[in-house]
């Protein structure tokens, strides 16, 4: 077998071609989310690995800092054939070796990988360790836009067709773009949801980094909801690659009183469609049982739709310093419990 090289990635083209010509993969690996870190000012990792100068592997991570340590975080990733073993091995050497020379006490890794015993045998022989908190998303919320969109309405629940039925009688107006006007618009509405449902709000450089690095790609909309000018619903959709993902989504009371959201990720399906999208992520949702979960009630929400649900591989963590980790572990433990994550 030819000898596999690792490079840094220096084009865009190169590296998006390669990434969305995987069906799992999704805008957590893109080019655009890592230019969103570095406008924050975080240093950004990508690597590819070559076999005959043929790209067959890619990870992209950002390095996080706190002051319980260093860690490098890599969501989504690496995107790679997860049967090749000379590749799996040499992408887990060249992470180890990418944190150490960061001085990271610790790399997290989430892969886009669906979850199996395979999947957790693959971390172990790996020398990683279960995270005790989540890295983005690990339990999912999909539709499949291979179904037409009445196929999709006959699959979701009674209750979320009476709610289409009710928006669509109440003469609401959905606009979808990607202006200035309608990020600010969604920093405004995400704070004031924030305080009504008792969450730390993003800041609004975080969402409008996160949007302009997009908005360059054409990979970002807002869709919004109206009723006689005021706005009830906003989604912040990413659409990349074989994926459309609902991101963030806010609301006002109002909003939630005349069921605004259905006809938003409706006119976000059809966009998807559109590009030629296959699959829509309503991203995380949390188990049936998790009644005392602060996500339970959205959980229940993005069920109604009737979608199909995806767990993948949770963060695994690849421990570098251990002093530093088990303080890490420590805090991570008690954080996830006093907020019901």
């Amino acid at each position: 077998m030819s000898k596999i090289s690792v490079v840094p990635a220096e084009s865009r083209d190169k590296w998006d071609n390669f990434v969305t010509s995987h069906k799992e993969a999704n805008f957590l690996q893109s080019w655009d989310f890592y230019e969103f870190h570095k406008s924050r000012g975080k240093k950004v990792v990508r690597r590819l690995f070559l076999r005959d100068e043929k790209i067959e592997g890619a990870y992209a991570g950002v390095v996080e800092t706190a002051k319980r340590g260093t860690y490098m975080a890599i969501a989504g990733g690496p995107i790679i054939n997860w049967k090749d073993k000379p590749m799996v091995n040499v992408v887990f050497d060249d992470i180890r070796e990418q944190g150490k020379a960061l001085k990271c006490d610790f790399v997290r890794v989430r892969p886009q990988l669906e979850l199996s015993d395979n999947s957790l045998r693959i971390m172990q022989e790996h020398g990683l360790i279960l995270a005790p908190m989540y890295l983005s998303v690990e339990y999912a919320g999909i539709l499949d836009l291979n179904k037409s969109e009445e196929e999709i309405l006959a699959g979701a629940s009674q209750g979320f067709r009476r709610k289409l039925r009710k928006a669509m009688k109440n003469d609401i107006e959905v606009t979808a773009d990607a202006d200035d006007k309608s990020i600010k618009e969604f920093c405004k509405l995400e704070a004031k949801h924030a305080e009504r449902q008792k969450y730390v709000a993003f800041s609004s450089s975080f969402l409008t980094k996160q949007y302009e690095a997009f908005r360059k790609g054409g990979e970002v909309l807002i869709y919004t909801a109206r009723k006689d000018g005021e706005i009830l619903a906003q989604n912040f959709m990413i659409f990349y690659g074989n994926e459309a993902s609902y991101h963030y989504g806010v609301s006002s009371e109002l909003g939630t009183k005349y069921s605004a959201a259905p006809l938003l990720h409706i006119e976000a399906m059809r966009e998807a469609r559109r590009r030629g999208i296959k699959r829509y992520n309503l991203w995380g949702i949390v188990g049936l049982e998790e009644k005392t979960h602060r996500f339970y009630g959205v959980s229940e929400f993005k069920r109604s739709f009737g979608c199909e649900e995806l767990k993948y591989t949770p963060a695994h963590d690849m421990v570098l310093n251990h002093g530093k980790y088990l303080i890490t572990k420590m805090v991570e433990t008690v954080r996830k419990k006093i907020r019901h994550v």
